[in-house]
């Protein structure tokens, strides 16, 4: 299983933070995803990377983190992200972390790898935290 976990302090309290994140939508979108679309618990994302669209089917997941989602279906054969937050001095650390394995498109693995999903990962969650910042300052 690949993994790329990232921690940001955010100068705001952490039930502003908290806020924010739940407010799936504009919260996702953030990310640079092209359409996010929250029905309930389900929650789907396109997002052209390079040559190719990607579409994933999520599902909210309550848990103790403040965001949870799983895949339902989409290009890996599992995948979850999760958010916490916790206080600290000048505001709040909040740590998002992505979990997941193997791509499920033979064609798509060959030319997206590891590193790539996971620079692109990396991309999506800095600007959630950015946004987070623009927010809250």
């Amino acid at each position: 299983m690949e993994r790329v976990s990232l921690t940001r302090t955010i100068p705001a309290d952490p039930e502003t933070v908290t806020d924010l994140i739940t407010d799936v939508e504009p919260f996702m979108l953030s990310a640079g995803f092209d359409e996010v679309t929250l029905d309930g618990d389900d929650l789907a994302i396109k997002n052209r990377v390079g040559l190719f669209e990607i579409e994933l089917d999520l599902e909210i997941v309550e848990t103790d983190a403040v965001l949870r989602y799983d895949q339902r279906q989409g290009i890996f054969e599992s995948m979850m992200t999760e958010y916490t937050v916790e206080a600290v001095d000048g505001g709040t650390d909040v740590t998002a972390t992505t979990e997941y394995s193997a791509l499920d498109l033979p064609v798509l693995g060959e030319m997206i790898d590891s590193t790539v999903i996971s620079r692109q990962r990396t991309k999506e969650l800095n600007n959630q935290f950015d946004w987070l910042v623009e927010q809250t300052t």
